[in-house]
Formats: structure tokens, C-alpha cells, sequence
């Protein structure tokens, strides 16, 4: 054998001992892999059981959403062909943070002709950050047209209901007109699971028009509209929301509505919003809580910083306006 694979064949063999448990170092090893190891490792992928590929992969995921460091991606990438759908989930999921347009046609083909629901689903949520992309002029003009034709077709269309509200929250991005429309339609339907994925579309389009919308549907009955709701204002720094959100903070026990409305408010930014959050940080000797608080404080201040440049350039504007 290469000497090359010899140091990952140890973890190969984890992975086929189904008793063992892969340590967080063994886990490291698959970042960055090279093509040596990664060639041993596919040429064992199929005799691995297809249970301990998928909570392979969920740990990998699980230690991508924690260290900035690992990057997965080369892994990933080998298995966006596997026959296993939720290996092709999970590493579409491991290619979260990946902008390669080289992507881009992986993801449509699965969009539009893979057999399994959860894989097409899971694709269209991929390629909304290539329309956000395409919004900042940083993927070629054709690219983003492909991709924007193909969610809206999807979005229309007559597939799975998880399919075609994922294909609206990645349209959602999208400042073509008819996306309003279909934000809209979205919007209007009775069924909270349309109206909380039109929220996420509403939030992510950083168009000031939804405001009301928004508003309307920050202490909804529906757990999953009212979140849609809170994050959506979040994004649309909508201050119009800051005191519902300090409500909503006050009163309510769900960790993850609570933990939206901190970072929605670190978004808003507000005196009121970093007394509250300051506040928190000193009350909790929950570690992990404490990390959280102190992300949303920067993130607040990146808010802050923000909103004086922008008024700087107002000023500026003004004084050769005035001239």
C-alpha cells in the first residue's frame, strides 16, 4: 500500500469496525483529505454499513458547525453521486459554506431529477447561495439566470410541498419581479408551513417592503411562522420589531425562539438591544450560552460599526448635495 494512505488506513478500519467509535482526531483526519486517503477511503466506502456512513457524516457535520478550521469539502464533493440518498443529503449539507460554481450543475441535476424527495429538497436550499451571489454580482450573469429559472420552475411546479418551499426560500434572494409574486401567493396560503417559508424568502430578499408582513407575524400561534417571522426581521434590520423581539425574550421559554430573537436584535442593533444582551451574558453560567451572547454582542457591534458608515456617507452625500 502507498505510504501515503497508511496513517488514514487506521480510520479506515474504524469505520469498518461498526463497535468502534470514531474519535474527534479520527474525525479531524477527513479534513482536508488528500487524494491518496481519499482514494482508500472510497475504494472502502462500499463495504462501510450505510448506518455508519450516514452518522459518519452527521459528525462530520456536527464538527464543521464548530470549528471554523475543518473543511470538508473534498469528501463531500466524492459523494454528491453516492447511492445512498442521505449520503447525497449529507454532503450537499457538508458543502454549506462552498461557492464553487463547479457545484452549480451537481445541484441542479439533483433539483430536477433525483428520485428522492429529502435530496432535491436539500439541493434547492444549496443553490440559494449562489443566487444571493448572483444578487452581489460575484457569479457570472448567465450562471445565476440558469439557477434562478430552475427554482422558479421548481417553485411552480407540481413536486413535494418540502421540495418547492425549499426552492421559494432560496428564490427568496432573487430581486427578479415575479419573485414578489410568488413571495406573496406563498404568503397568503393557509398552510403555516407556506406562510413560514415565504417569511424566510421575505428575509432574505433585504427588501423593506415586507415590513409589515413581518411585523404581523411575530407572536403568531405557530411556533415554526413565529421563528420564520423573528429571523426574517432580523435580517431585514427591521427596527420597527426591537421592542416585540424584547417581548418576545421576556416572556417566552423556547430556546430556540429565544436564542433567534437575541441574534435578530444583534442585527437591529439599539442601546436597549446590548443592555439586554449584556445582561443575559452576566446572569448565565451556561458555557455554551455565554459563547452564543458574546457572538451576538459582536455581531451587534459589526451592526453598530455598519450604521456609522452609513451615516457618514449620508453626511458626505448631503455636503455635495448642498453645493
Amino acid at each position: 500500500m502507498n505510504n501515503a494512505k497508511l496513517p488514514f488506513q487506521k480510520t479506515i478500519d474504524e469505520l469498518l469496525d461498526g463497535s468502534k467509535s470514531l474519535s474527534r482526531a479520527s474525525l479531524r483526519d477527513f479534513s482536508d483529505i488528500d487524494s491518496n486517503a481519499l482514494e482508500a477511503l472510497l475504494e472502502a466506502w462500499p463495504r462501510i454499513p450505510a448506518d455508519r456512513k450516514r452518522h459518519l457524516l452527521d459528525e462530520l457535520q456536527s464538527l464543521s458547525d464548530n470549528d471554523t478550521l475543518v473543511s470538508f469539502d473534498d469528501l463531500a464533493r466524492a459523494l454528491l453521486h453516492d447511492p445512498d440518498a442521505q449520503v447525497r443529503v449529507g454532503a450537499i449539507r457538508l458543502l454549506e459554506e462552498c461557492t464553487d460554481v463547479k457545484l452549480v450543475p451537481i445541484y441542479l441535476k439533483i433539483l430536477s431529477g433525483d428520485q428522492d424527495v429529502s435530496a432535491r429538497a436539500e439541493a434547492a436550499a444549496a443553490l440559494g447561495q449562489f443566487v444571493r451571489l448572483g444578487e452581489l454580482e460575484e457569479i457570472a450573469e448567465p450562471i445565476r439566470r440558469r439557477i434562478e429559472e430552475a427554482l422558479l420552475e421548481k417553485a411552480n411546479s407540481e413536486d413535494e410541498a418540502s421540495v418547492r418551499r425549499q426552492a421559494l426560500e432560496s428564490i427568496g434572494y432573487s430581486s427578479r419581479p415575479e419573485v414578489i409574486t410568488l413571495i406573496e401567493s406563498s404568503f397568503r396560503r393557509a398552510n403555516p408551513d407556506w406562510q413560514a417559508s415565504a417569511l424566510s424568502a421575505m428575509g432574505r430578499s433585504s427588501d423593506e417592503r415586507w415590513e409589515e408582513n413581518v411585523l404581523s407575524k411575530l407572536l403568531d400561534e405557530n411556533p415554526h411562522v413565529q421563528l420564520a417571522a423573528v429571523d426574517a426581521a432580523g435580517e431585514l434590520g427591521l427596527t420597527s420589531a426591537r421592542e416585540i423581539l424584547l417581548k418576545i425574550l421576556e416572556e417566552e421559554e423556547n430556546d430556540d425562539l429565544t436564542s433567534a430573537a437575541i441574534w435578530s436584535l444583534s442585527q437591529i442593533g439599539g442601546e436597549d438591544a446590548r443592555v439586554y444582551i449584556e445582561s443575559l451574558l452576566d446572569q448565565t453560567e451556561d458555557e455554551d450560552l455565554a459563547g452564543f451572547l458574546e457572538e451576538a454582542l459582536d455581531n451587534l457591534a459589526f451592526t453598530e460599526d455598519l450604521g456609522k458608515f452609513d451615516l457618514l456617507n449620508l453626511d458626505v452625500d448631503d455636503e455635495f448635495t448642498d453645493e
